[in-house]
């Protein structure tokens, strides 16, 4: 019988310092989050983060909490609520970070005499510190405790027209009594040489030249997507070039990460003259940290102390119930 796994990041188990560090050190030390040696992750997140940004995050996460969770947990819940109500097979939800654990989730799966998965990693987008890690985990878990299950994976949906079309419906709901006159696609970063540690041919990715050229490399390049996502939304929503732009957020200072960044493009348009600012995240399907601190609480202060007038960030698809209809679909598809 097939079952479906819907997995999203995760999140501490509250804001204490405690959990928070908890989190970040299961999240930091993944390998495919930051791509170096075991030692060297050592050092860098034990030795060195951990000793202090802990304490900065849980007043971060404080900001935005909410009195059920974390809105990321309370959010993917009540997306989930919504698919099992229309869903012909078992479903479970997982956390690839936190104690909603990837396990938990296949074991609750195998509980209901599910013998093959069908797992939905809950990222738009193809990276290795993401969706692969996802499926990397998903593998180990069922190599070690559940050899009998077979999985199949429903792959970065980046260009999906189902989801591309609730995306954008989503994003027109929200504009509806907005004015703006610039719209900033705000995507999570990424270190530089993570898209080329994703570049099966070893050479493709060269800078943003390369994403228009056609390219097995495309199915595992991040930039590449997130500038096809951009092309979506700005067809469908009748954008003038030169009223819009893409930008990386969320990154740490061990390497280069993929730019602009997002703080100094908004620092930047502001001084340009640009008053009415929109960010719109399409990395991400639901509100978390990195959406409701960095961007709705922190990207907006930065850009009205450097001129800029009004700014509006538009949610995610979090709960909507047309995102929830195409899950639905999918678990048919696959």
């Amino acid at each position: 019988m097939k079952g479906l796994l819907l997995i999203n990041l995760g999140s501490p188990d509250s804001t204490e310092v405690k959990d928070v560090r908890r989190y970040l050190d299961e999240f930091l030390m993944d390998e495919r989050v930051i791509g170096k040696s075991y030692l060297f992750r050592l050092f860098l997140v034990r030795g060195i983060i951990l000793n202090f940004r802990p304490k900065k995050s849980a007043a971060a996460y404080k900001k935005i909490w909410w009195k059920e969770g974390s809105p990321l947990i309370v959010l993917s819940q009540r997306l989930f609520e919504k698919v099992k109500k229309t869903i012909k097979i078992p479903a479970a939800l997982a956390m690839r970070y936190g104690s909603m654990s990837i396990n938990k989730g296949i074991q609750e799966l195998h509980d209901q005499g599910v013998d093959e998965i069908i797992v939905l990693p809950l990222y738009p987008h193809y990276a290795m510190s993401s969706y692969e890690s996802v499926v990397v985990k998903v593998e180990q878990e069922i190599a070690q405790h559940f050899k009998h299950i077979k999985t199949s994976l429903i792959p970065a949906f980046y260009n999906d027209p189902l989801y591309l079309k609730a995306m954008i419906n989503n994003i027109k709901f929200h504009l509806k009594d907005i004015e703006y006159d610039y719209m900033l696609f705000s995507y999570h970063g990424l270190p530089e040489s993570h898209l080329r540690i994703s570049d099966p041919t070893n050479f493709h990715c060269q800078g943003n030249s390369c994403c228009d050229k056609g390219s097995v490399a495309h199915n595992t390049c991040y930039r590449h997507q997130v500038f096809e996502t951009t092309k979506s939304i700005v067809k469908a929503l009748g954008l003038k070039e030169g009223t819009y732009s893409n930008a990386f957020q969320s990154r740490l200072a061990n390497e280069p990460w993929l730019k602009p960044y997002t703080d100094s493009e908004l620092a930047r348009l502001a001084k340009e003259g640009f008053k009415k600012m929109v960010v719109i995240t399409p990395a991400f399907v639901t509100d978390c940290l990195e959406t409701l601190e960095e961007i709705a609480m922190e990207a907006k202060e930065e850009f009205v102390d450097a001129g800029g007038e009004t700014f509006n960030y538009i949610p995610c698809l979090n709960d909507n119930d047309e995102w929830a209809e195409v899950i639905t679909k999918w678990s048919t598809q696959y």
